[in-house]
């Protein structure tokens, strides 16, 4: 690369200073667009009337001619001896005068000239001519109406501006209070649903609390009862109600031992659960006959009595039952 190439500006520079021109070309023709030039009012050119002139003659002076008495000069032999003798030319006047006047004596006397001293030439007064002024270029007259105009244009639209700034700062703030009072009403509600929440949570609790309380006393006095009504309660046969009474029947296996006609009796001890089921039977009195002992025991399982109850509760229940049997 060459040195020209180091030392010029890097891209980035060069398209920085093309924007920043353009920028600010695109800025003085906005600005030359909003500003209003002011107008100029011609004015009228005030006519003046063309100058006279008046030739004046002034008097002549006669001057009176000053004789002064000059050498002559001989002639050299070059001069004297002219190869073609040109025509003698007439003399003037004044030079026969001069030769008239001049001493043959060469020496040249110098004498003070007489100068006469000039009289005042009585002029005639010269009449004044009106002369025309020049007419000067003035710098344009700028109206005042016209920049009066441009300051109020001005005036009204920074109060206008600052009319709309004051607009807008209502604007801003009341939003920032309808914002305030939007958020504190939120809060509020929040707070109030938060104490709402809480009294129902403690409501709840308590309630969940006394339904606990009242379950476990519930519970506990069923246990009370349950352990009371565990405690069997004996009751006769009378009082027993059958669900589904059992079929009492004599056993042909015990017929061998006993006598046709015979009536044997049986008293048989049931505890009977809450349900009215039969848990477990035994013997209170036998009937002599060993197998038809145990056949009635069999035999009282399989029929079920309704619960017992006392004071509204299912108890358990000792009931006493007596059986006969007739042999066939």
């Amino acid at each position: 690369m060459s040195s020209t190439d180091l030392e010029a500006p890097p891209l980035r520079l060069i398209l920085i200073a093309i924007i920043l021109v353009v920028g600010l070309h695109l800025l003085t023709a906005i600005a030359l667009v909003i500003i209003k030039a002011p107008t100029l009012k011609d004015e009228p050119i005030k006519e003046t009337p063309p100058l006279e002139i008046q030739m004046v003659t002034l008097p002549t002076q006669p001057i009176e001619n000053v004789v002064t008495e000059v050498e002559e000069v001989p002639q050299s032999k070059a001069e004297s001896i002219p190869t073609s003798k040109p025509e003698p030319k007439p003399e003037p006047k004044t030079q026969q005068k001069m030769k008239a006047v001049t001493p043959v004596d060469p020496v040249v006397r110098e004498e003070e000239p007489i100068v006469q001293k000039e009289k005042p030439v009585q002029t005639p007064p010269i009449k004044e001519l009106p002369v025309k002024k020049k007419i000067e270029d003035k710098p344009p007259v700028i109206d005042k109406s016209v920049a009066d105009e441009q300051r109020r244009i001005i005036a009204a639209q920074a109060e206008k501006a600052a009319q709309q700034a004051e607009r807008q700062a209502q604007a801003k703030a009341l939003q920032e209070a309808q914002a305030q009072a939007a958020r504190d009403a939120q809060a509020q509600a929040d707070a109030n649903a938060a104490r709402e929440a809480a009294q129902k949570a403690a409501q709840a609790k308590a309630e969940r609390e006394a339904e606990a309380a009242a379950r476990a006393k519930a519970e506990a006095a069923a246990k009370a009862a349950a352990a009371a009504s565990n405690e069997p309660v004996n009751f006769t046969a009378s009082a027993a109600n059958w669900a589904s009474a059992p079929n009492f029947s004599f056993p042909d296996r015990a017929a061998r031992r006993a006598r046709s006609g015979d009536t044997l009796n049986v008293v048989l001890v049931l505890r009977v659960n809450k349900q009215g089921g039969i848990d477990s039977v035994r013997v209170a009195q036998s009937s002599g006959n060993p197998l038809l002992d145990k056949e009635a025991q069999r035999q009282v399982r399989s029929g079920k009595f309704k619960p017992f109850t006392k004071n509204g509760a299912p108890v358990v229940g000792n009931v006493t039952l007596p059986i006969a049997y007739a042999v066939p």
